[in-house]
């Protein structure tokens, strides 16, 4: 069915239908739920809690009881929460808050354990390279400048292999 076909479909229903269907929805798909769970009580600083404490139990997890948990440290989780966040329509700052956090948490790690794995390496850039594309196209890298340079400045301190690419997205933004 094509948008203009159900807008055609809709415009027949009246007020009591549409409610029905709108429920229904809501009852039978959890995204719809969410959806409007999220539209009706945002709660963009429990949503942003939750998930800066998910990505940092990728990197420094919970200790379960008689045994140590080995950090999972993947990048995937961090990635399904930005595109939750860009889906629900979250402020651009708390997206681009998380999209830094995530990288800075990881560096974090990184400054206090050996990473031989280069796919680590090349992960971290691809968010960077994203939240800078992310920042500049939401009108707010001046507002995380300083956070991205700092980011920068680690992959350099750390010796990340890849810092010169880190360098080539820095560069493209500053005069």
């Amino acid at each position: 069915m094509s948008k203009r076909d159900l807008k055609k479909y809709l415009a027949e229903l009246n007020k009591e239908q549409l409610e029905e269907q709108i429920i229904e929805l809501y009852e039978k798909f959890a995204p719809v739920k969410v959806y409007y769970n999220f539209v009706f009580n945002p709660k963009e600083e429990t949503l942003l809690q939750e998930c800066k404490l998910k990505i940092s139990n990728e990197y420094y997890p919970v200790k379960k009881i008689g045994r140590r948990s080995k950090p999972k440290m993947r990048r995937s989780v961090a990635q399904k929460y930005i595109k939750h966040f860009i889906l629900l329509g979250v402020d651009p700052f708390i997206i681009a808050d998380v999209m830094l956090y995530n990288i800075e948490i990881a560096q974090t790690f990184s400054s206090e354990n050996t990473i031989k794995n280069d796919l680590f390496f090349k992960s971290m850039f691809n968010s960077f390279e994203q939240a800078v594309i992310f920042l500049i196209a939401n009108g707010i890298l001046n507002d995380f400048k300083p956070r991205i340079i700092a980011i920068h400045n680690q992959s350099i301190v750390q010796k990340w292999y890849n810092e010169p690419e880190f360098n080539a997205t820095i560069e493209r933004f500053e005069y």
